[in-house]
């Protein structure tokens, strides 16, 4: 049974800036976390495998720096981390991270099969949410999004049943294996990590692959040439003012609702003005 699961390090959001003059993201000197849905994925796998047996792959597109986040998922229970950098992919987009993390496990298909994949449902930075669903179209296999629960798993007969968050509720869906899924806080509780694996993490050197894998990559579709997605400018918004307080017993009803329609109405057309350039 092998589980390959996906982490992003991210900053940490409490202390996120922001450049006025570029409008884009100061990572310099801002601390770094694990992506925390990515960690609960890395919480499933290991559960499976203690439950299954087998072994867990943790893989991670980015920076040197992150296999400091490698190394707190060998201390979760995972057997081997892998951290693919390279100056080539810098500035990827979900596109081009998708194309990155499926040629990863391409890679690792070549040395053995992979029966489960786990990602975030997604990462507190972007909030896309669409890495995960982009290597499951690459790699062609069955994707299960917002992912709460696994209610059954049959290594032997290939077979799990899913619970994933859906806008009306919770659906129960049976796949097939290999699929990939992407999980939800819910997922997993995550335990504190035992004295046997801290110290495996204190002796474990993550690997690190390059841009040289055995799936070749094609230049055109990583880093910055692979991106499509162009951000104009990131910003923060402006705090909201308080909001205004209509009392019915002071107006009546009648006059409270037509003041608050009033109100809504002309909210309305000043965000569409804003909206369209100030035409009327």
């Amino acid at each position: 049974m092998h589980s390959v699961v996906a982490i992003k390090q991210v900053p940490d959001t409490s202390n996120v800036r922001i450049n006025p003059e570029t409008g884009t993201l100061i990572r310099e000197g801002v601390p770094t976390i694990i992506n925390p849905y990515d960690i609960h994925a890395v919480e499933m796998a290991v559960r499976i495998k203690e439950k299954f047996g087998g072994t867990v792959t943790v893989i991670s597109m980015g920076p040197p720096k992150a296999m400091e986040s490698l190394t707190e998922c060998v201390e979760q229970g995972a057997d081997r981390a892998i951290l693919i950098s390279d100056r080539r992919f810098g500035a990827a987009d979900t596109l081009a991270t998708s194309y990155v993390l499926a040629h990863t496990i391409e890679a690792l298909l070549k040395e053995g099969p992979v029966d489960l994949l786990l990602f975030g449902k997604q990462a507190i930075d972007g909030d896309t949410g669409q890495v995960g669903p982009g290597v499951a179209a690459r790699l062609q296999v069955p994707l299960l999004s917002n992912a709460v629960m696994i209610e059954s798993f049959d290594p032997v007969a290939r077979k799990a049943v899913i619970h994933r968050k859906i806008e009306q509720g919770v659906e129960v869906i049976e796949t097939s294996l290999p699929a990939l899924l992407t999980v939800e806080k819910e997922i997993a509780t995550v335990k504190r990590a035992s004295l046997s694996n801290v110290i495996n993490a204190a002796r474990y050197t993550p690997e690190l692959w390059t841009g040289d894998l055995p799936v070749p990559f094609d230049p055109d579709q990583i880093g910055i040439k692979g991106s499509p997605t162009i951000v104009g400018k990131a910003f923060t918004p402006t705090p909201r003012g308080a909001g205004a307080i209509l009392s019915v017993a002071e107006k009546g009803l009648s006059k409270t609702v037509a003041d608050a329609l009033a109100m809504i109405v002309e909210a309305s057309v000043v965000t569409f003005q804003n909206h369209d350039g100030g035409r009327p």
